[in-house]
């Protein structure tokens, strides 16, 4: 082999090892975007973090009124307890609808998209309508955390009368 053909075998090797300047930009292109996916996902784990500790720090309060009427029933003492129940209860419920929570409407027709039945009974009511609420539904906001488990009327049942001979 002449000395020129090696020359040219070396400098084709060398131009294949680095990087063409275009893809040069796509690899770094490549590489910023995962450090933003990465940052971006600390981010957001970081705002959960602080929306729990906030929700937290808020709940503390109401743990500390349900110890007061836990010590008021050991001690025998049924008023108090109540009151502090109702208050638990109220701090609760004013806690949450802060925090946009609200009860599912549970009055008229049954409603797929908020309701889970349960059951439906034979009853009076329309047909369809929502006769018992066996336990609460919440939304936050619009969307629903936990759906109203209900009990819906059912046609009234139908008895059949024995035909008596005459």
């Amino acid at each position: 082999m002449s000395e020129e053909h090696v020359q040219q075998e070396e400098t084709e090797q060398v131009e294949e090892q680095q990087p063409e300047p275009q893809d040069d930009r796509l690899l770094r292109l490549a590489a910023d975007f995962e450090n933003y996916k990465k940052r971006a996902a600390r981010e957001r784990q970081e705002y959960v973090r602080l929306a729990n500790e906030r929700l937290i720090a808020e709940l503390i309060p109401i743990l500390d009124d349900l110890e007061r009427a836990l010590a008021a029933a050991e001690e025998h003492q049924e008023a108090q307890l109540e009151d502090g129940v109702e208050l638990v209860h109220r701090s609760l419920a004013a806690l949450l609808a802060r925090h946009g929570v609200t009860p599912i409407e549970t009055e008229g027709k049954f409603d797929p998209h908020v309701h889970e039945a349960l059951l439906s009974q034979p009853s009076e009511a329309e047909e369809g309508s929502v006769i018992d609420v066996v336990q609460k539904g919440y939304k936050l906001g619009e969307r629903v955390v936990r759906p109203a488990r209900v009990v819906v009327a059912a046609p009234p049942a139908v008895t059949e009368e024995p035909e008596g001979d005459a």
